[in-house]
């Protein structure tokens, strides 16, 4: 499907709005059309009457002394009110034409970044990494608004310039085909050297496009990463990169400006040798006695209509150049199939869902996450996740509400496969809590109610007390009010990770998913976390990642992993007894104090 095609589909639904704008945008034309063949008139029957010169062809109407006769105030005054008519008119379509348009293009506007938005919450993560931030940016912002202007306003410039082209072709043949010679004689010379700047600046317009991509994501990285630039005195590094993306966009900005310019100078001196090319025509015609001179007033104004609206449609065309860009950038992005495809079944999981996984495995791009994983998690069962970076921890996690699709064996949720599951079903099953954590540039109490926003006060301040973060939250400047701003900037990362464990605990799934959540807590926060998480949800499966063994002392399965693959699970005093890679992890943290900490009973501010 071609982008132009493609964009149909979300135009289609105001064709019949963009045909009653087109309707308005005719009769406004045929009014302007209409203007010079007035003042024709008004030339011909006042100021330079002569009984002998010819009044026939487009002109006829308005000589049949039906509105007075020639030389007469009554003729004067009529065609007075008939030009002042007509330019009323106009002026009224034009502004119902250009209303009307314009709401279309909006509509179409809002209804793609819709698309674009509910696109991005579609797609799995493997798939969105294969765009940079600068690239979905530009796609969600700039290309919907420069794709949607092709529908809305070039159709309607090059559907305006057509027909004005149209009917002002017709008029000049009405009063001598002899007019149109010097058009017909530059048209194929145009045409070639139209067809060559629209293939150069497309070229342009593409390179243009990559370089704003480029440029927001180096503005964008900035913004998230504006401390690491401070704290490592890279400011000058990072405005020099600024600088190179700035000056590629320059470059290439500039050379569109010289190809628009070269052609355009070459647009011109083809119109110019047509306007002039046809008045001395028209001129000679007058001598002869072939046209009157009201006649030759209004070919020079057609002629200049045409040239304009010539100089109208290679603009547009121009233009178009860019929008199919952004349109097929835009297609590109609509079009993309997500490697997690939501599944329509009615199937909803139990309140106690039984979650199975068997002989597991898990590919990403070329290199193979997990290894051959069996797991068996009854309702309530506690299960630690421990191993190495890049071990697989996050990866198992995220397989089991379908983040990532395993690519070998299967994981059911009470004995069907999860992929049969719709995706808002199965992810209800689950809260997470990721150590990376994102805070909304939003109020404490609305980031804590996520997932639930029309909850009780109550409910958010049980679920911080149970996070043991409402210590905090209370002194904090507005309370629960407190604006906590973009990724949780004013907060510690101790206090973020609260904040999500307690957005979690609101969700109330029935499986909480703990990822490295308490990695930013020193060891007496982390125990009462855990120890009131296990009180306020006893009956509650859980999963927890950690690299701390104190994290997963009290799981009733802890499961070590190296490449992906199981090497050791059990209890913690089976594991700690086998004497392996968890044991070992034990004894190095027990021998640093990590265990007993010191500070237990002290809480973190």
């Amino acid at each position: 499907m071609g982008t132009f095609k493609f964009g149909l589909k979300y135009w289609k639904k105001y064709v019949p709005l963009s045909l009653l704008s087109k309707a308005f945008s005719l009769i406004a034309i045929l009014c302007d059309l209409a203007l010079p063949l007035i003042d024709a008139a008004i030339i011909d029957q006042l100021f330079a009457y002569d009984p002998a010169a010819p009044t026939g062809g487009a002109l006829s109407f308005l000589y049949s002394g039906a509105l007075g006769a020639p030389q007469s105030w009554q003729l004067f005054l009529n065609l007075a009110l008939i030009f002042i008519g007509v330019f009323l008119t106009r002026i009224v379509f034009l502004y119902c034409k250009n209303v009307t348009f314009q709401w279309c293009g909006l509509r179409m506007e809002c209804t793609l970044r819709d698309e674009t938005y509910a696109k991005l919450l579609e797609l799995d993560g493997e798939t969105i990494s294969r765009y940079n931030m600068g690239e979905l940016l530009t796609t969600m912002n700039r290309d919907t608004i420069i794709f949607k202007e092709m529908y809305s306003r070039i159709l309607m410039n090059l559907f305006d310039s057509v027909v004005m082209i149209s009917f002002s072709v017709a008029t000049l043949a009405a009063f001598d085909w002899r007019l149109l010679f010097v058009p017909i004689a530059i048209a194929p010379f145009f045409i070639v050297c139209l067809i060559r700047y629209l293939s150069r600046s497309r070229k342009l317009f593409r390179a243009i496009r990559a370089g704003y991509s480029e440029l927001n994501l180096t503005v964008q990285e900035n913004i998230d990463a504006v401390r690491i630039v401070r704290s490592f005195a890279a400011e000058e590094t990072e405005i020099q990169k600024f600088d190179e993306k700035n000056k590629h966009i320059y470059d290439l900005s500039t050379a569109q400006v010289k190809l628009t310019s070269k052609y355009n100078s070459i647009f011109m001196g083809f119109q110019q040798a047509g306007y002039v090319g046809t008045v001395a025509v028209a001129v000679i015609l007058v001598l002869s006695g072939n046209i009157a001179l009201g006649a030759l007033t209004a070919a020079t104004t057609y002629v200049t209509k045409i040239i304009s609206h010539i100089t109208q449609i290679s603009r547009s065309c121009f233009m178009m150049q860019n929008q199919l860009v952004s349109g097929g950038r835009l297609k590109h992005f609509l079009t993309e199939k997500s490697a997690v495809p939501d599944c329509p079944s009615a199937l909803v999981a139990r309140s106690a869902p039984h979650i199975r996984l068997e002989n597991v495995s898990l590919t990403l791009g070329e290199k193979q996450i997990l290894k051959n994983i069996s797991l068996d998690v009854p309702y309530g069962k506690k299960v630690g996740v421990m191993g190495g970076t890049g071990s697989g921890k996050s990866a198992l996690l995220k397989s089991l509400s379908r983040v990532f699709d395993v690519t070998a064996g299967q994981i059911t949720l009470d004995g069907a496969d999860v992929r049969a599951y719709p995706l808002d079903a199965l992810r209800a099953e689950y809260a997470y809590v990721f150590q990376d954590v994102f805070l909304f540039s939003n109020t404490v109490d609305a980031n804590v109610a996520f997932t639930k926003p029309d909850c009780e006060r109550e409910t958010v301040v049980e679920a911080t007390e149970a996070a043991q973060a409402a210590r905090f939250v209370e002194k904090l400047s507005d309370g629960y009010e407190t604006i906590v701003g973009e990724r949780g900037v004013g907060l510690s990362g101790g206090q973020k990770q609260r904040l999500s464990i307690a957005r979690a605990l609101v969700k109330g799934a029935p499986v909480l998913i703990l990822d490295d959540a308490s990695s930013a807590l020193d060891m007496a926060t982390e125990k009462r976390v855990l120890a009131s998480l296990k009180s306020r949800c006893p009956d509650h499966t859980l999963f927890i990642a950690a690299h701390r063994v104190s994290s997963v002392m009290d799981c009733d399965e802890i499961l070590y992993l190296r490449d992906g693959e199981i090497i050791e699970r059990g209890t913690a005093d089976e594991l700690i007894a086998l004497g392996g890679a968890f044991a070992k992890i034990y004894r190095l943290q027990t021998e640093d104090g990590q265990i007993d900490d010191s500070t237990y009973g002290r809480a973190e501010l």
